[in-house]
């Protein structure tokens, strides 16, 4: 950890950003005065490892503002952050933080009470200080380093204005035991079911017929666990181009259709012969059947979770090589996997300066290369500027990659090679609310002891839409 940071700090920091408010704007009204001392603060979700990354962040940004105090804190999952702040938005004293982990359907709940900064003006202002560099604002050359999908995302919310920047992006991917393939002549799959037609599937490569030949070598497991049973719903709806939801009019929910529930049927009859089973099934993350060496212990040998998940795939004391492919595709020519991971946005608490303050980091945070590069390899989440992916350090950082002990930058090279496969789905107004409802569903219909695989699916599928209109969702 203190060898990558090392390494990477030699990079020059790039300075620049700013903007406010519910409308298009590209001129800030406001100056950022840096002789009075501010206080910020950043909730996300970082742990130990991250946080010192973050750290060292701070402290060279402190060198150019050092009349910025930002307070981190781990406020626990997304969804724990997004809750902690819908409800102190709700109540008299506001926004609980200044900056904000957060998911594009996170920022459409919080723009319910217009409570997140339009950052159009902060990352378009033309102020220069008497070098000629931009005080806040984002050159064209820096906007244009961001990935285009991870820039869009901060502007899907129906009136062309930025309410996020991209921070660190993740995906899914496909972990298995790279031993045990080897041993037993396995090969990884690369498709769903063992009838798909596609360029290189066979029935031996499909996640069907593998899962039935692990189960045939050992009864006592799952041979897939599936951290995400939403994340799994949506993607099939992306790979077989079929509806979710759309931000469009007035009917956001479209996900009650034949496609959907006929892969659900057919995932449900996967669950009934033990194919698999999920983390809110199994109550914990997968990643513990995968790593569990204990021969009397019931365990996974494959694992479709986030590329930044990684360092929790090893198993102990290195008892087998992992290995990490992309996720199984319906169609290997367009190809699609879910784009995960936190953009930042800033709330509006009635003080331009912690506004102002707020931006300044962000657009740090965003533009450094030595950040990136050092949350990137520490977490195995990808970049969001492309800069970092022609840095020679850290190529050869990543070169170092293995199933062992340097899982990380194998699981970061698997996800960067996928960029062109990402896709996000609508935000809006009760979009968050959606993905938990079909989580649910997928749930309910795994774990229903029925025969009748008919009723089960139409009685949830059903359920979920009752439960969103219950909910006010989409409104």
């Amino acid at each position: 950890m203190k060898k990558i940071i090392k390494l990477l700090s030699v990079v020059t920091i790039i300075t620049c950003m700013t903007g406010c408010g519910g409308k298009k704007n590209d001129k800030l009204t406001v100056e950022f005065d840096s002789s009075k001392p501010v206080s910020i603060t950043f909730y996300h979700t970082m742990n130990a490892n991250l946080n010192e990354v973050l750290d060292e962040a701070i402290g060279r940004f402190n060198l150019k503002y050092p009349n910025i105090n930002v307070e981190n804190v781990s406020a626990g999952d997304y969804d724990g952050v997004r809750d902690q702040m819908k409800i102190a938005i709700s109540s008299e004293q506001g926004a609980a933080s200044d900056l904000v982990y957060c998911y594009p359907d996170h920022v459409a709940l919080y723009n319910q009470a217009n409570a997140v900064v339009a950052l159009d003006s902060y990352i378009n202002d033309t102020k220069t200080d008497e070098n000629g560099e931009l005080l806040y604002g984002l050159t064209k050359e820096q906007q244009n380093d961001f990935v285009p999908s991870y820039w869009n995302e901060g502007k899907e919310f129906g009136n062309n204005l930025m309410y996020s920047l991209p921070f660190s992006k993740s995906s899914e991917v496909l972990f298995y035991n790279k031993t045990f393939f080897e041993e037993n002549e396995l090969q990884v799959p690369i498709h769903w079911f063992k009838d798909d037609k596609g360029t290189g599937f066979t029935e031996q490569n499909s996640m069907e017929y593998v899962c039935e030949k692990i189960k045939s070598l050992d009864t006592k497991c799952y041979p897939l666990g599936y951290d995400s049973e939403a994340n799994w719903f949506i993607t099939m709806c992306e790979q077989y181009g079929s509806a979710y939801t759309t931000s469009i009019g007035t009917e956001h929910f479209l996900f009650d259709n034949d496609t959907n529930r006929a892969f659900v049927k057919r995932f449900k009859q996967w669950y009934d012969k033990g194919y698999f089973t999920t983390k809110d099934i199994y109550r914990e993350y997968t990643s513990s059947l995968f790593t569990e060496t204990n021969p009397d212990e019931m365990k996974c040998y494959m694992c479709i979770g986030s590329s930044a998940g990684a360092s929790n795939q090893i198993p102990p004391n290195e008892a087998f090589e992992v290995g990490i492919e992309k996720i199984p595709q319906l169609d290997p020519n367009n190809g699609k996997v879910i784009s995960q991971g936190p953009n930042v946005c800033i709330f509006n608490n009635g003080d331009n300066q912690k506004v102002m303050a707020s931006w300044l980091l962000l657009r740090f945070l965003t533009t450094d290369v030595s950040f990136q590069a050092n949350f990137s390899v520490i977490s195995g989440y990808s970049p969001v500027i492309n800069e970092v992916y022609r840095n020679e350090i850290y190529n050869e950082l990543l070169e170092g990659a293995n199933g062992y002990s340097n899982l990380t930058a194998l699981s970061t090279k698997v996800a960067n090679s996928q960029n062109d496969w990402y896709f996000t789905s609508p935000a809006f107004v009760g979009s968050s609310d959606a993905r938990d409802e079909v989580g649910i569903l997928m749930d309910k219909v795994f774990t229903d002891e029925r025969t009748d695989l008919d009723t089960i699916i139409d009685e949830a599928f059903k359920a979920s839409l009752e439960s969103l209109k219950a909910k006010g969702a989409g409104k």
